[in-house]
């Protein structure tokens, strides 16, 4: 008995260590059994056809996302022997495997999903949802096969640039990025243009000053405030004069005799023009003034001063001095040029005649506010939004409304004189309405040439027929305020041809002139630097044109000679004879009795 007892607990004893070591031994088969399944499982799950396998870029946040519908795997089969029979099984799979892998195809029973599936079923949501996320989020284009490094570069580098564009406005090559810390972008631009102001051309920058007034682009009356740097900066189409207009950033060195347009760009295409600021262009007296646009800021003298209104470069002398050639040559260009901006608009003058401009002060006053610049000797850099270059009209001692500034005209502008020296008359006399008062008849007298040397038979006339009857000799040093004054009380005004008939500017509208041609075929003189811009004045009009009876030049050289039997052959051979004979050495006596209809004529004007 003892003995079986010693068996039996040697037995017990290898039994409990065998145990131990076949325990040991299936722990871990179930532990490599268990990776092996995972393993598989997440193969097959690859593997389905409602699988999504995600082909991922390296990191960046251009990565690309690629959905792919895989198709199963067909892998080769071989037949194996069983207890019930023969199955089928992947090659190189074993029967224990090839089981496991089929039930993870098949679907559980409601209630009966284990955990771990469970939680590999809510891994693979989670993953779907995320592919799902990234491709609402990026919206690209599927990629269905991944590129190469190079083609990635690539890729990337269009992508990249696209962003840029699509994120980031076009900016000019020179331009400055705002501060990060600046709140008002206009004030940060005008600190930039006040700092690019004070880089200049050293030769330019002589008592240079801090700018006192921001700059700004003019939007005048006609609303040109937008620069134009493809536009051509001057008007040269024009036989007697030329016409520039600088709009933006211009910029005035009257000591250089320089007027500049300021790009807001650099690499802006240059113009450059030599340009007599005067009616008559071709006259040789006349400094011409250099009109230039710069390639950009960066060319541009510092300003010396800023100013918010516009500025006017013209020239004063050519025939000026002559009291035709002051209104036709200056006076009425300069309103065409100036009246728009309604005093707003300074005056820099070259060839500055003070005498001249205390003469016609009055109208320089009621033009222009501002002090009048000598632009020879001025040396500052002054800054304007806009300067104007020269000036000029279109019709000799008249203004075509069709090619001036809101539509001007002549009547406007003699609006403007009766309200520059406070003419009262606005009408001449109405005989019906006033039976018993006189019509007033001014003759102008001429101390030179083409003087009336039958005056008092005239006036004799003229008071014969009722008129109220005075001569006038304007004299230079007369104030053009009682010339203006004067003339304005009379009804009819008759001269021979001559700058004294620039009066007329002063008659009240309706008034009548009476110009008297003097002999040689000058009559298309006549019409034009008088005739028409009576009429656009809304004057009436008359003309006579006397015979070689009534010239002087008739007794001078007699009946044979050519200035008396052929005038054109003189005009077409030789205009200086023209000028010396015809205009300069003729005096007129008048043919009363021929003379007389003309005043008849104007008596009908006046009733």
């Amino acid at each position: 008995m003892k003995g079986l007892r010693n068996n039996a607990r040697t037995s017990s004893r290898n039994y409990l260590g065998c145990g131990l070591i076949l325990g040991v031994f299936f722990i871990s088969l179930t532990y490599f059994t268990v990776s092996n399944q995972f393993a598989s499982y997440t193969s097959k799950v690859a593997t389905k056809s409602d699988a999504v396998q995600v082909t991922q870029f390296p990191s960046g946040k251009d990565d690309r996302l690629k959905e792919k519908h895989n198709i199963p795997k067909k892998e080769p089969l071989e037949t194996v022997s069983t207890i019930g029979g023969t199955e089928q099984v992947v090659i190189g799979q074993d029967k224990f495997e090839q089981g496991k892998n089929d039930n993870l195809y098949q679907t559980p029973p409601v209630g009966e999903t284990s955990g771990n599936e469970r939680k590999e079923e809510i891994e693979l949501k989670k993953q779907r949802g995320v592919i799902k996320q990234r491709e609402e989020t990026q919206k690209k284009d599927v990629i269905e096969v991944q590129p190469t490094g190079k083609e990635r570069e690539q890729e990337i580098e269009k992508i990249n640039v696209s962003e840029y564009k699509e994120e980031t406005p076009q900016r000019d090559v020179n331009q400055v990025q705002p501060p990060e810390t600046s709140n008002n972008l206009g004030d940060w631009r005008e600190d930039l243009e006040k700092e690019r102001m004070q880089k200049g051309i050293d030769q330019f920058n002589k008592g240079e000053k801090k700018d006192e007034v921001p700059f700004r682009l003019y939007d005048g009356p006609q609303n040109l405030g937008q620069p134009q740097p493809l536009t051509p900066l001057c008007d040269q189409s024009d036989a007697k004069f030329d016409l520039c207009d600088l709009n933006g950033d211009a910029r005035t060195i009257g000591s250089a005799s320089m007027v500049l347009l300021i790009p807001p760009n650099n690499g802006t295409p240059t113009q450059e023009y030599k340009i007599k600021p005067y009616s008559r262009k071709y006259l040789d007296d006349i400094k011409p003034v250099t009109v230039k646009s710069l390639e950009g800021p960066t060319d541009a003298p510092g300003c010396s001063s800023r100013v918010n209104y516009p500025g006017l470069v013209i020239a004063l002398g050519g025939l000026s001095g002559n009291y035709w050639h002051d209104f036709t040559d200056i006076l009425i260009p300069l309103y065409i040029r100036s009246r728009q901006y309604n005093r707003e608009i300074q005056l820099l003058v070259t060839n500055n005649q003070p005498w001249w401009i205390t003469k016609y002060e009055k109208i320089f006053k009621a033009l222009s506010r501002y002090e009048i610049v000598n632009f020879d000797q001025d040396y500052e850099v002054r800054c304007f939004p806009r300067v104007l270059v020269s000036y000029g009209s279109y019709k000799e001692f008249s203004i075509d409304p069709s090619r001036a500034p809101n539509k001007y005209s002549m009547v406007d502008f003699t609006k403007f004189l009766r309200r520059v020296y406070n003419l009262e008359r606005e009408f001449p006399i109405k005989l019906r309405k006033n039976p018993g008062e006189k019509p007033r008849l001014m003759i102008i007298s001429r101390g030179g040439s083409r003087k009336f040397v039958n005056m008092p038979e005239i006036v004799q006339l003229g008071e014969r027929l009722g008129f109220e009857v005075t001569v006038i000799d304007p004299k230079p040093d007369i104030r053009l305020a009682d010339i203006a004054r004067t003339v304005n009380s009379f009804d009819v005004m008759l001269g021979a041809h001559g700058a004294g008939l620039t009066n007329c500017l002063f008659l009240p509208p309706n008034a009548v002139l009476i110009q008297v041609v003097p002999y040689g075929k000058i009559e298309h003189l006549a019409k034009m630097d008088f005739g028409d811009p009576a009429v656009d004045m809304n004057l009436n009009y008359l003309e006579y044109s006397i015979s070689a009876e009534e010239s002087s030049l008739l007794d001078a050289f007699g009946r044979d000679h050519e200035l008396i039997k052929d005038p054109l052959a003189v005009h077409q051979r030789d205009w200086g004879q023209v000028a010396e004979w015809y205009l300069g050495k003729q005096d007129i006596k008048l043919d009363i009795q021929r003379f007389e209809p003309i005043l008849w004529q104007a008596l009908e004007f006046l009733k």
